[in-house]
């Protein structure tokens, strides 16, 4: 078994922003690998593309070897597994994210018992931004530019 330390980043990253870059940035000095896992969520519609989703957020890092971008549509805890991921990543903005945040991490423990949550509180700067703000300001042709960390 490696030393390795794998991190899974879950999300929908509906779309993927500086924030959710911040979160993966600052993941990196905890962890030798952080895998983005974008997600199907069963619950919500997609607004972009995952394919698409995944090359912004691949065009984001650039070379950085230790980042990398998969697509998945199964269990988190599953994921991990195959992965060789031992710790998930989860960024909060607030008690109401912590809130559904820990009640997720308790399941995929049960699911996973060799995975760890690690909860990261959000930058100050980004703690306002949310995908789904994102999204509407999206939808009625508003700039998106100062919230994502790509080019669409």
């Amino acid at each position: 078994m490696s030393d390795k330390k794998i991190a899974l980043f879950p999300g929908s990253f509906d779309p993927f922003t500086k924030g959710h870059e911040d979160i993966v940035r600052r993941s990196l000095k905890l962890f030798d690998e952080v895998i983005i896992a974008v997600g199907y969520n069963s619950a919500k519609k997609r607004y972009f593309e995952v394919n698409y989703m995944m090359e912004r957020i691949s065009s984001a890092f650039g070379p950085e070897d230790s980042v990398s971008v998969v697509t998945y549509n199964e269990l988190t805890a599953d994921l991990a597994q195959k992965t060789g991921a031992s710790f998930l990543i989860r960024g909060l903005r607030n008690t109401t994210d912590f809130e559904y945040e820990n009640s997720i991490s308790q399941v995929n423990r049960y699911l996973n018992d060799k995975l760890e949550t690690v909860f990261l509180i959000t930058t100050p700067e980004y703690a306002h931004i949310s995908s789904t703000i994102i999204r509407e300001v999206h939808k009625y042709d508003g700039d998106i530019s100062p919230f994502i960390p790509y080019d669409l």
